[in-house]
């Protein structure tokens, strides 16, 4: 088993990152078990429709980042695709959870990683996922910046997000759900006092599909647009590198 690699000294300025960092490092053993538990396993088809819209088949053989790539999940699922013969390169800052996903699919590569200063030259790969990472970041316009970068012009990125369902009755129910249900079960397999009260908060502070969609804009991506998932409690966001 490959270890990760580590192409820079991990660290993140601002309160923000190192909360971010280690809760997840904290969470990390029982990371894949609450996704599943909190999303009663939709997660997985949440996965399956962001690659599908990658586009990876017009490169099969290329090189793709998973950037926040926490466990690999989302790496994994692009790894798998049966006629996927190119390589992901899984990149987080938070090692632990690497280190635990690195197994889980052939064609991967681990690297821990800033997404702010990513350590990839310019028009390194042929697209990217993040998949509900993008919330997290201490800088989104930097963060988006830097994925433009690393991308080939015509190379599609795809964003994962969770987002607020704003239709009746859905909204109300979503939020008591995630204001007080996934809190409490969350702390309780997880063990971390505040980890699954940050995840709601972090939702409502980020912006919304359209708000999100200018950013995408700002950062060198046409054809951007988005589609919500599971009444919006999920947004898959794309764009094609400029």
């Amino acid at each position: 088993m490959a270890p990760v690699q580590l192409e820079f000294d991990p660290s993140v300025d601002g309160d923000k990152g190192s909360y971010v960092r280690e809760m997840f490092t904290t969470i990390a053993p029982r990371y894949d078990l609450l996704n599943r538990v909190l999303s009663f396993n939709i997660d997985r088809s949440w996965r399956r429709r962001a690659v599908s819209r990658l586009g990876w088949q017009s490169a099969p053989t290329g090189t793709y980042l998973d950037l926040c790539a926490g466990t690999l999940d989302l790496a994994a699922a692009l790894a798998r695709q049966p006629a996927f013969r190119g390589t992901v390169i899984g990149a987080d800052f938070v090692v632990p959870m690497l280190r635990l996903g690195r197994a889980k699919a052939e064609r991967m590569k681990a690297v821990g990683a800033d997404a702010l200063a990513l350590p990839f030259d310019d028009a390194r790969f042929y697209g990217c996922t993040v998949g509900f990472g993008v919330r997290n970041l201490t800088d989104l316009d930097r963060g988006m910046e830097e994925i433009a970068r690393v991308l080939k012009v015509g190379a599609r990125l795809v964003v994962l997000e969770f987002s607020t369902p704003q239709r009746w009755p859905i909204k109300p129910l979503y939020q008591c759900y995630s204001r007080h249900v996934l809190p409490r079960v969350g702390r309780w397999v997880s063990k971390h006092a505040t980890a699954y009260s940050y995840l709601p908060d972090s939702v409502l502070g980020f912006p919304g599909p359209s708000q999100f969609a200018d950013r995408f804009r700002r950062a060198g991506f046409r054809d951007v647009d988005y589609q919500p998932l599971t009444f919006g409690i999920a947004t898959i966001h794309w764009g094609i590198r400029t």
